[in-house]
């Protein structure tokens, strides 16, 4: 069976290290990113099955860095679970509207995030 590779864009050095160590010991293989240039970079040059997308990132949100890999032919096809601590219904309603195929709130709900994964990559 293949290993899914997640790319992990989050700003927050305790939250990446906390998510990945986490989506680790379920057997993904994880590369991560800290800011929305580094995640279109990484998506491009690694094209991992699935992208974990903080969206409260400074310089460019997970929103702008969306909208930029769904509309790239390299990237497009990359399902993106948008991850925030904005949690009020037009939030998702733009996370949507930017390309994001799915809507997680933090603090993380890890069972969620790993039924989200599956059902996005099957």
């Amino acid at each position: 069976m293949k290993t899914i590779r997640l790319l992990l864009v989050e700003d927050n050095e305790m939250n990446r290290d906390m998510l990945s160590r986490r989506l680790a010991s379920e057997g993904f293989e994880l590369v991560s990113a800290e800011t929305g240039q580094q995640a279109i970079d990484m998506a491009q040059s690694e094209q991992p099955d699935l992208i974990l997308m903080d969206m409260g990132m400074p310089v460019m949100d997970g929103w702008e860095a969306t909208r930029i890999l769904k509309s790239s032919a390299e990237t497009k096809h990359i399902p993106i679970i948008a991850l925030t601590a904005h949690a009020f219904t037009q939030d998702e309603e733009r996370s949507r509207q930017a390309g994001c195929d799915d809507f997680l709130t933090k603090p993380i709900d890890f069972p969620r995030l790993l039924k989200a994964i599956e059902q996005l990559l099957n």
